[in-house]
């Protein structure tokens, strides 16, 4: 009973820090409801479809933060990708820079 106990205290206290966190970014979130304008070129939620140089196809949607997931394709505004994405238009090709090597990808497809 005791190991118990001390387990679901702290699997409480790990509740408690993610609500604090919750409370504190629930004031500066800000809900996109409106697709862009201009739906040729990249923003915050925009599913995006590259090619790589070897021709391989892969799509990921920009999404915020506390949204991420990689196995989903929803990447982070923050990500070293979203960044070098954002603002470009269809057929751009852009570089990231990681680790010691550059991947080059052409934009084939954007939608939202």
């Amino acid at each position: 009973m005791g190991l118990y106990y001390i387990y679901r205290k702290k699997e409480l206290r790990e509740i408690d820090r993610r609500i604090h966190y919750l409370q504190k970014r629930l004031p500066s979130l800000t809900v996109v409801s409106e697709k862009p304008s201009n739906r040729d070129q990249v923003f915050f939620g925009a599913w995006v479809t590259l090619e790589t140089m070897d021709g391989d196809e892969i799509t990921y949607r920009i999404v915020g933060a506390d949204e991420i997931d990689t196995t989903g394709g929803l990447i982070s505004l923050d990500s070293p990708l979203a960044k070098a994405l954002l603002k470009k238009n269809l057929d751009d090709e852009i570089t990231v820079r990681h680790a010691e090597q550059e991947t080059r990808y052409y934009i084939t497809a954007i939608r939202y």
